[in-house]
């Protein structure tokens, strides 16, 4: 059986969800700035890459808060029922571990998301 200490865990879980939070305050902040964006005059192509800009970072900021949610329920689990304990199970490990996936694969799509929002602002300044 594999051992992993439970503060550990829950150090990662709570370093995962502050990068979260900040994600969420710079895709908020960017998702405002795509709408002042769309009041200035802009072609038919421009506006379409508003729109689709403006649907990915909605999309992106539910992803960024279920994923969140999704952290914060197995950290409570996990504090909740192991905190006499100083090793996880498999399971534990095994939960941990897909959410590291989900995180990093969230961080691959909000950097591309990032990329592609600087790319469409330097091409409308």
């Amino acid at each position: 059986m594999v051992q992993v200490d439970i503060s550990q865990l829950s150090a990662e879980c709570n370093a995962w969800r502050e990068q979260l939070r900040i994600y969420r305050d710079e895709f908020t902040k960017d998702e405002n700035r795509i709408r002042q964006v769309a009041g200035r005059p802009l072609s038919k192509d421009q506006l379409q890459e508003v729109e689709h800009l403006h649907n990915q970072f909605h999309i992106q900021l539910i992803n960024i808060h279920d994923l969140k949610q999704a952290i914060k329920t197995y950290d409570r689990r996990l504090n909740i029922n192991s905190p006499e304990r100083t090793g996880a199970t498999e399971e534990i490990s095994s939960t941990h571990e897909s959410l590291l996936e989900q995180y990093r694969a969230l961080e691959l799509t909000l950097q591309e998301l990032r990329d592609e929002f600087n790319r469409f602002l330097s091409r409308t300044s």
